[in-house]
């Protein structure tokens, strides 16, 4: 790993910086993620359904869909963990990758490892680092220490926002539905959580939670690769080690610069002696001129160099590294000192205390339990006594004779004739003179029901609502006539649900308008 071609910063940050910073290059490379991201979970969200839909079972698409996540979580982490080295792989470099890379773990991301918490935090060295066995248990192990808390609140947080979302499309499409079909709408999603969902909206249901797993995935990826680069950064000492190599290169490239002023200088030297006479210089054995001409290459360019050094040495550094206590997240240290007479005596008097105040709590309760049950009865003495007057006019009611029920409210049942009347607006007035507004109003809203529909020409169903009845109306060819329905329709409604009748003037209005509007004979 090329650490030194990083586009980061690199220093130690706390776990929530780390997740800002995934955050950050999710938003920066937000073209390369989500353009291949969509081009692979579109036709896999499409396929499933439609299996579903076959088998008769549309939740189980929005199951799998959500199973899938890890397969999905691919796409983010391979263009940002190639981006941050300032390679930007393109779209279809990603989703050719997604055929091979990654495949080996996928079965373990997919079985016991799905329902993990850190998933976001463990991927990385899933699918990055290449290791298996004893040496991936211990890379989770310590990479993951202090940030395993973080990383399971980061996954409680992004489901929260995933539901959050979900509930928000649903409130939109509730929202913008108009006032007239809000009734009917509410009584339809009662209707359909008691009885069946159609196909419809099921496949809804499954593109919104498709839209939020799209929106929230690849940030919770991202905040995910954050927390690993920073715990690397904590224990490897990255930001230390780009130090390092910076200040390799900068020296190899001052080097020909220092050799030639070695030269320059020892060539002014002979020269100084020949002059003064000074006897020349022995020339070196064979030996020493071979090594010089063969220089013995540095020590920087085989620790920070491209090639690895694959040894056994190193390898068994490497094992007695990971055995290190240290790197645990559990260090237990313990030991034996001398205790002098002074501290002796000094834990002695701690203990009497503790003793005296473990005396005086025992007293406390010793009280309460022997005078406990009179302090009670006290209590509830003083409590009677100071809301006497709340409670005894109450108790003094008790030996009155009891009060009558009153009589239960008469009701007369809404009977109307099964043909209308020749004259509709006299017998309305009729009606209203007689004491019988209901009767009146629900005269009227029948003949105006008969009419619209004669002249929307339509034939409403048995049992028709009266929205229904405002959504047939709008099939009428004249303005005047559809605000005329739809005044008698509100007018009932008033009188029928919330015992609201209209003044004698304004019935009076209304029966005119109607008259006129429908051509009802006088």
């Amino acid at each position: 790993m090329r650490i030194e071609q990083l586009t980061v910063r690199l220093r130690a940050r706390s776990d929530w910086e780390a997740i800002e910073l995934g955050m950050a290059l999710v938003r920066q490379h937000a073209g390369a993620i989500w353009r291949p991201w969509l081009w692979f979970t579109l036709p896999v969200f499409a396929l499933l359904n439609l299996g579903a839909w076959w088998i008769d079972r549309m939740w189980v698409a929005a199951l799998l869909m959500w199973w899938l996540k890890p397969a999905f979580d691919r796409i983010p982490l391979y263009v940002i963990s190639r981006a941050v080295f300032g390679s930007v792989p393109g779209t279809r470099d990603t989703l050719r990758a997604q055929a091979h890379w990654g495949l080996r773990t996928l079965p373990h991301l997919l079985t016991w490892r799905r329902f993990s918490p850190v998933r976001a935090l463990y991927m990385p060295i899933d699918l990055l680092e290449g290791v298996q066995g004893e040496r991936l248990r211990q890379r989770r192990r310590v990479l993951g220490g202090q940030a395993y808390g973080t990383a399971i609140l980061l996954t409680w947080i992004c489901l929260l926002f995933q539901g959050v979302l979900m509930l928000g499309g649903i409130v939109a499409v509730v929202m913008y539905l108009p006032q007239d079909l809000l009734p009917d709408s509410v009584q339809a999603a009662f209707q359909i959580a008691a009885i069946a969902w159609p196909v419809w909206f099921e496949l809804a249901w499954n593109a919104l939670a498709w839209a939020a797993i799209s929106v929230i995935e690849p940030f919770y990826v991202g905040a995910g690769f954050g927390l690993y680069l920073n715990r690397r950064t904590q224990i490897e000492a990255w930001d230390l080690e780009i130090v390092f190599r910076k200040l390799r290169a900068r020296l190899a490239a001052a080097a020909p610069m220092v050799l030639a002023a070695v030269l320059w200088a020892g060539a002014g030297i002979a020269e100084a002696q020949e002059r003064h006479g000074a006897p020349p210089v022995a020339p070196a054995p064979a030996e020493t001129t071979e090594a010089e001409e063969k220089p013995t290459p540095p020590t920087l360019p085989l620790v920070f160099g491209d090639q690895r050094v694959d040894d056994r040495a190193f390898h068994k550094a490497a094992d007695q590294a990971y055995r290190d206590p240290l790197l645990d997240r559990r260090h237990v240290q313990s030991g034996w000192e001398r205790r002098t007479p002074e501290e002796k005596q000094r834990d002695e008097d701690a203990q009497d205390g503790d003793r005296a105040l473990l005396a005086g709590f025992g007293t406390v309760l010793a009280f309460i339990g022997e005078w406990g049950l009179w302090l009670v009865v006290g209590v509830l003495v003083v409590m009677l006594l100071a809301t006497v007057r709340y409670w005894w006019p109450w108790m003094r009611g008790l030996t009155r004779a009891p009060v009558a029920a009153p009589e239960a409210p008469q009701t007369e049942a809404l009977v109307l004739p099964e043909t209308l009347p020749d004259d509709i607006a006299t017998a309305a007035r009729r009606l209203w003179r007689d004491g019988r507004p209901r009767h009146a109003l629900a005269l009227l809203y029948r003949a105006s029901v008969d009419s619209m529909s004669q002249r929307a020409d339509l034939v409403l169903p048995p049992g028709a609502t009266e929205a229904e009845c405002l959504r047939a109306s709008r099939r009428m060819p004249l303005a005047e006539d559809r605000q005329s329905f739809a005044r008698i329709v509100r007018t009932w409604q008033y009188a029928a649900y919330a015992e609201r009748l209209p003044g004698d003037d304004e019935f009076d209005a209304l029966v005119g308008e109607l008259q006129q509007r429908y051509g009802w004979a006088a």
